[in-house]
């Protein structure tokens, strides 16, 4: 099956453009539970997170950072949300990283809600422990 984002890349389907450069596209997502919702998309078919490089990570939060700008400047939103979806588990429905910069007002109703309770010391520092491992 072919990549949408792919295909959009490569200008063999349409999109709503609103920033390119030669590592990162950015465009206008189908779905906007709120206006002025982009999506910023490598140009490499990169599945996942975990297959990011240094250098393409770097390229796309630059790139982040300056549509997100943009975004504020144009909608007057009070925040934003930047998500991004890995795995079936996290919900991914395409498979080519792209991140989601939702813009946010405080009367638009939607909720990313989970427990907020703080975690104890000890799992914290033992958890924090297994993830410092395995950088190694």
């Amino acid at each position: 099956m072919a990549c949408i984002f792919c295909e959009i890349s490569s200008g063999n389907a349409p999109a709503s453009f609103v920033y390119k450069d030669k590592d990162v596209f950015g465009i206008m997502s189908l779905e906007q539970p709120n206006p002025y919702k982009v999506l910023i998309i490598p140009h490499a078919h990169v599945e996942n997170i975990y297959e990011l490089n240094d250098d393409l990570a770097a390229s796309v939060f630059q790139a982040t950072t300056k549509v997100a700008r943009a975004i504020r400047d144009a909608s007057n939103c009070e925040g934003l949300n930047i998500v991004q979806s890995n795995g079936k588990a996290g919900q991914q429905d395409v498979f080519h990283f792209h991140l989601h910069i939702l813009p946010r007002f405080f009367d638009d109703k939607i909720i990313f809600d989970w427990d907020n309770k703080p975690a104890n010391r000890e799992i914290l520092d033992s958890l924090a422990k297994e993830i410092r491992e395995s950088f190694l």
